[in-house]
């Protein structure tokens, strides 16, 4: 059986809630909403390139964003080490590049774990918590910021991405 990006319910944020509900409301939302644009769809489908001469694909989202949730959160927030998610000699962009119709699930699975990662890292910290990267010091608010920031340009490319592949538009 071939397998298909399931379905997602998205759960939109509070209009009236505290800075960290509506932070972390809100970067849910977004999360869901880059999925939403890949249900239904094949790894195949997902592998698709729609919209020349960019590199987007909606897998190639889905693996930059399980890299950019992993890079922020878990590596540079919490300091944890890894290896790199993609391979370096492939070039900085081989989360886009570097795709396996045949792995959409597995890549899948991994955005889905690395968002999972990163709520538990950040449940009991402060959003007033620092790091310092680059010799500049951050805040954990900042990094919510940014991540809706990120999913927000991206769902947006992935409307364009998705229409291409076979014309489903979303809001």
């Amino acid at each position: 059986m071939t397998w298909t990006a399931p379905e997602v319910t998205r759960k939109p944020g509070s209009l009236v809630a505290g800075e960290r509900e509506m932070l972390t409301g809100y970067l849910a939302w977004f999360r869901s909403c880059l999925l939403h644009k890949c249900a239904g769809l094949t790894g195949e489908q997902l592998a698709e390139q729609t919209v020349s001469p960019s590199n987007l694909t909606l897998l190639g989202l889905i693996r930059h964003m399980a890299k950019v949730e992993r890079v922020w959160f878990r590596e540079r927030f919490a300091g944890q080490a890894f290896d790199p998610m993609y391979d370096p000699e492939k070039g900085k962009d081989a989360d886009f590049e570097d795709l396996d119709p045949a792995r959409a699930a597995e890549d899948y699975a991994r955005l889905v774990e690395e968002c999972r990662l990163a709520d538990e890292i950040v449940a009991e910290a402060s959003l007033d918590a620092t790091f310092v990267h680059g010799g500049e010091e951050y805040s954990l608010r900042l990094i919510h910021l940014h991540m809706i920031g990120e999913y927000a340009r991206h769902t947006g490319h992935a409307d364009l991405v998705r229409e291409g592949v076979d014309g489903e538009t979303g809001w």
